[in-house]
């Protein structure tokens, strides 16, 4: 069977000129990625203590400008996710771009597979059960290499008591200098709602080097998170083996990943 289709194929090709070329152009609707890194920080939070990260995950964009995906990270269950070691998302969206303006609008849900959401307290009198999770709407705008993205939290904030209504504005610039060479900052801000303890700025200065395919980088990581793990700071979480770990801590953070 393989052999007829590839020389139907082969005739097809010899009848329609340009049929060969169109079809190895067409770029496929789903791709797939990988990266390492030295650290997973989320919001510049890190997931994983300092130690390496492992990421992977899909995406399916169709002709029309929807989408969907999934994203997967190990992380640390010490850092919000009791009971369990894996982060999956899932998202789906629509986005189109209008010469150099661009609109992305969709909804995530993160899932943390046999974590206990209870062992992480009571706040307000409100205790959750089940899986720890979280499900966000965003919305993005966009110019050339600059995006603005706002996201919203419809749930409490990765099952933290009480905080349904989190916001987080991320305002981000993408600048290709050529060579395969690329630059990019960030800076954001979490507004934890009814817990202003938790909310805090994170910021990221990065340079990227393509590779034959193979996306190298290197960035500054910090936050003015409270940094001080001798008081109530979310953000030092409790070592498995004893002391604390002030997860808000400035980093360089290195990666290697792809895109096939």
């Amino acid at each position: 069977m393989r052999k007829s289709i590839l020389s139907l194929s082969v005739i097809a090709a010899l009848l329609v000129p340009g049929l060969a070329a169109a079809q190895a152009a067409a770029p496929s609707p789903l791709t797939g990625n990988a990266t390492l890194l030295t650290d997973y920080r989320f919001r510049g939070i890190s997931q994983t203590f300092g130690k390496f990260a492992y990421q992977g995950g899909f995406d399916y964009a169709h002709a029309s400008g929807f989408y969907a995906g999934n994203w997967n990270s190990n992380v640390s269950s010490a850092a919000g996710y009791p009971g369990g070691n894996l982060e999956m998302d899932f998202y789906g969206g629509y986005k189109r771009a209008f010469g150099d303006f661009g609109i992305d609008a969709g909804l995530l849900y993160y899932y943390y597979p046999g974590t206990d959401a209870a062992l992480l307290g009571t706040r307000n009198g409100k205790t959750n059960s089940g899986t720890v999770y979280n499900t966000e709407g965003y919305l993005a705008g966009s110019w050339k290499w600059i995006t603005l993205k706002w996201s919203h939290a419809f749930s409490d904030y990765f099952q933290t008591p009480d905080t349904k209504g989190t916001n987080y504005l991320d305002l981000g610039a993408a600048y290709d200098v050529g060579g395969g060479w690329g630059v990019n900052g960030h800076i954001g801000h979490t507004s934890v709602h009814n817990f202003s303890n938790a909310s805090y700025s994170d910021y990221k200065l990065g340079v990227t080097k393509d590779l034959s395919g193979w996306l190298v980088g290197a960035s500054l990581v910090s936050t003015n998170a409270r940094h001080n793990c001798s008081s109530s700071d979310p953000y030092c979480f409790a070592k498995p083996n004893g002391g604390t770990y002030d997860a808000g801590k400035s980093t360089i953070v290195l990666s290697v990943g792809k895109t096939f």
